[in-house]
């Protein structure tokens, strides 16, 4: 009897950044395009998926910031990370040269990656909505004069010509996800957890600096602390937050009784384990 092919969903077209992560990450699950974030989450949620690959910050472009909105209302959990290098092509259709290549279509993140290689090349960039879809048009146009940036998966996908590898101006230019799971992740346990989380300070002076002290007389590594606004309410604030350790850690422990003091409102997003070595790469 053949067991059930196990399914992770992701954000754009086949050949995306996500995608690749996808096969990356957990190449034993199919990878399931979806329009949306939303989309994506939601075909989580409903059971139509396993798994769910959500970028939420890149090395040279920044945070993504619906990831950031959509994770505490989602009712997933984070159960492992990955950290994929974004490579960028330059492909189009077979038998066009790089010479004959006058404008190149990409998601408008991309475009601004690879600036120094268009500019050297006099290429003009043009925004589209998703890289891998500019890559699926570009093959069914026709179009001799025009390129795409995206991943190499893009390219083979859609039977594109690879012009051009590596040509993101930062070498070290890489996307982190978070994978999702409708049940939190209570069994896996490594030398290096991650614990993410959200929360909303109280309304007294000094209440961050407050709530952030636990972490730092429990030494316990606080690696990332983002603040952004709540229902468009420049008062409303809420912190996302990444913390070295686990829960059950007596040191995390104390710290999150500590910074529970201090706000109304406190959500753990996932315990998962780190990828040690990505994290030092990065560093």
């Amino acid at each position: 009897m053949s067991s059930k092919i196990r399914k992770i969903s992701f954000q754009g077209e086949p050949g995306a950044y996500s995608h690749q992560a996808c096969h990356e990450a957990v190449p034993d699950h199919e990878a399931v395009p979806c329009a949306t974030f939303e989309d994506a989450v939601e075909a989580l949620r409903s059971g139509q998926v396993d798994l769910a690959m959500l970028p939420v910050e890149n090395s040279t472009y920044g945070r993504v910031a619906d990831i950031h909105h959509l994770l505490p209302e989602s009712d997933l959990h984070i159960v492992d990370e990955a950290f994929v290098r974004v490579r960028i092509c330059l492909m189009a259709l077979p038998g066009v040269a790089l010479d004959q290549v006058t404008k190149v279509r990409a998601h408008q993140v991309l475009l601004p990656q690879a600036k120094t290689f268009m500019r050297r090349h006099g290429l003009s960039g043009v925004s589209a909505v998703d890289s891998a879809g500019a890559a699926a048009d570009l093959a069914a146009s026709g179009a001799q004069s025009e390129g795409v940036l995206a991943s190499e998966l893009a390219a083979e996908i859609y039977g594109l010509d690879v012009l051009a590898r590596d040509i993101e101006d930062h070498a070290n230019n890489t996307t982190r996800f978070l994978i999702m799971s409708r049940e939190p992740n209570e069994k896996h346990r490594s030398d290096h957890m991650m614990t993410t989380f959200v929360f909303r300070v109280r309304n007294i002076p000094a209440a961050l600096y407050k709530a952030m002290g636990g972490f730092a007389t429990n030494s316990v590594n606080m690696v990332k602390l983002e603040s952004y606004m709540v229902d468009g309410v420049f008062t409303a604030t809420q912190f996302y937050a990444d913390i070295e350790g686990h829960p059950d850690d007596a040191n995390v422990q104390r710290a999150l009784d500590e910074l529970a003091y201090f706000t109304t409102h406190v959500k753990i997003l996932g315990v998962y384990p780190a990828d040690a070595e990505a994290r030092d790469q990065q560093g």
